[in-house]
């Protein structure tokens, strides 16, 4: 019988992982550095408790959804392909209409290979900003639901690395090493974008990063989920069902400290900010200055908005626009996008070859999906008569990434010096007194399944029909 520490029983899958000896030999190589990275770099301090999770065992809807206790480090991190459509054609650019590719293209090889990088380096980061969470959780649901989103980006970094290991041989198995060494936020070492190495060490952070930074990955997923390369389509269309639940934990979560601040607000008639902090409620000021951080680094993410790299991107099949069914044109080679643009000190809009604006086509989606999320907070507010409403800054505040990068605006977009900026910075994103107050709230965790922070509600329901006060994580040794 065999010894392999890779089987079906051990990582669940639909690639014919014991047929195939050549990936389990890979992954055999991979596994002990991937567990080691996890006890690491994981959750820290709950590698020993009981967690009620979700995992995928299959794609069927039977499947991919399978709840049990587990500890972390004996989760099942799969490897799943979304079911193959028969007869698939590339979907947009030079190509449409062609069949999709099986393999990878030499031409297309280390361009794949980048992009696949630049993915999968996100899931092992985002668990290394979150890993000292749990010690200040508002509440067991919370914690739970903070390790399902940990071991699913533990699940997609897999995902990503089976990509590596089957298509793309030696320079495949380094790149995934690579993945395992990089470290959020090191100097040395860091992450390859930027929003994945910023701290997430306190959970409105967390709330906000679920919700702005996670929805980016959505729509970079579904962008990818279009590609000529059928593999990658496949992968990313199955990440998209989980990624659904982390931005459910951030839109939640965040309207659940909304709802507890605006009860607190309209229970003792309370307007002044301060006066909400004496309540032990953070106030909705403080979490604008968050959301205009998490936003504007989420922003980023999509890159430059005239880009000659999208354009190469949709040329050559590799990376389409979100649901690219919905467009009328595929090969995009005719038509123009009008994008602001800083001349002279002033902003102007240009017409932009629109296979150079894929970005900021993506980035639009994006900011409406936005948008709807603060609606239903902005709704809560008024139920319950706070005068106050969420905005999102404009796409010019606070960037590093394109065409913006180079100047100062403020939440309004409008062009300030760099002098102004400083001057009002503390106005528009957390200052170090705004981090402190956020501590101080956030001191210890709460492991009573019947019990909850004071500044957040509680959620209307539990998890898989359970109640809110289920023991979801029941505590170990370590």
């Amino acid at each position: 019988m065999s010894t392999t520490a890779i089987s079906d029983e051990k990582i669940p899958n639909n690639v014919n992982l014991a047929g195939d000896r050549k990936l389990q030999r890979a992954l055999e190589a991979w596994q002990p550095n991937f567990v080691s990275w996890w006890k690491e770099m994981g959750p820290y301090g709950f590698q020993t408790d009981d967690v009620y999770l979700r995992t995928a065992i299959s794609v069927e809807s039977d499947g991919w959804a399978h709840f049990n206790y587990v500890k972390m480090p004996d989760y099942r991190w799969g490897i799943f392909l979304a079911p193959a459509v028969a007869d698939r054609t590339i979907g947009f650019g030079d190509n449409f209409g062609e069949p999709v590719w099986q393999q990878v293209p030499g031409e297309h090889r280390n361009t794949l290979r980048r992009l696949i990088v630049t993915q999968g380096d996100t899931e092992p980061a985002s668990v290394e900003q979150q890993r000292m969470l749990g010690h200040t959780c508002p509440s067991v649901y919370d914690l739970r639901n903070l390790f399902q989103v940990n071991v699913e980006e533990g699940r997609h970094l897999w995902a990503m690395v089976y990509l590596l290991h089957s298509y793309f041989g030696r320079d495949g198995r380094e790149e995934a090493e690579a993945l395992l060494m990089r470290r959020s936020g090191d100097r040395d070492t860091p992450r390859i974008l930027g929003a994945f190495n910023e701290p997430c060490t306190d959970w409105l952070s967390f709330f906000m990063f679920t919700f702005f930074t996670d929805r980016d990955g959505k729509f970079q997923l579904l962008a990818l989920a279009e590609s000529a390369f059928d593999p990658l389509s496949r992968t990313t269309r199955f990440m998209l069902t989980e990624e659904a639940h982390h931005m459910f934990v951030g839109e939640t979560g965040v309207g659940r400290i909304v709802e507890r601040t605006a009860e607190l607000m309209e229970k003792n008639k309370v307007t002044h900010p301060d006066d909400v902090r004496k309540l032990g409620a953070i106030d909705l000021p403080t979490m604008q200055r968050y959301l205009n951080l998490w936003y504007s680094l989420s922003l980023d993410l999509f890159g430059g908005e005239i880009s000659s790299n999208a354009a190469s991107f949709f040329a050559t099949g590799l990376k389409g626009r979100a649901k690219e069914d919905k467009y009328e044109d595929h090969r995009a080679l005719d038509g123009t996008y009008a994008i602001d643009v800083v001349k002279d000190g002033a902003i102007a809009t240009e017409q932009v070859p629109l296979r150079n604006a894929m970005n900021e086509i993506l980035r639009d989606e994006y900011v409406a999906d936005c948008q709807r999320g603060l609606d239903k907070w902005n709704r809560q507010l008024a139920a319950h008569n706070v005068e106050f409403k969420f905005e999102l800054p404009n796409r010019r505040f606070h960037r590093h990434i394109g065409i913006y990068s180079d100047i100062n605006a403020d939440p309004s977009g409008k062009l300030i010096s760099a002098a102004d900026f400083a001057q009002r910075r503390e106005d528009w994103l957390p200052s170090e007194k705004d981090k402190e107050y956020i501590r101080s709230l956030m001191q210890h965790p709460i492991f009573d399944p019947k019990q909850m922070a004071n500044w957040i509600s509680a959620p209307k329901q539990g998890i898989k029909g359970r109640p809110v006060d289920f023991e979801y994580v029941r505590r170990g040794e370590g």
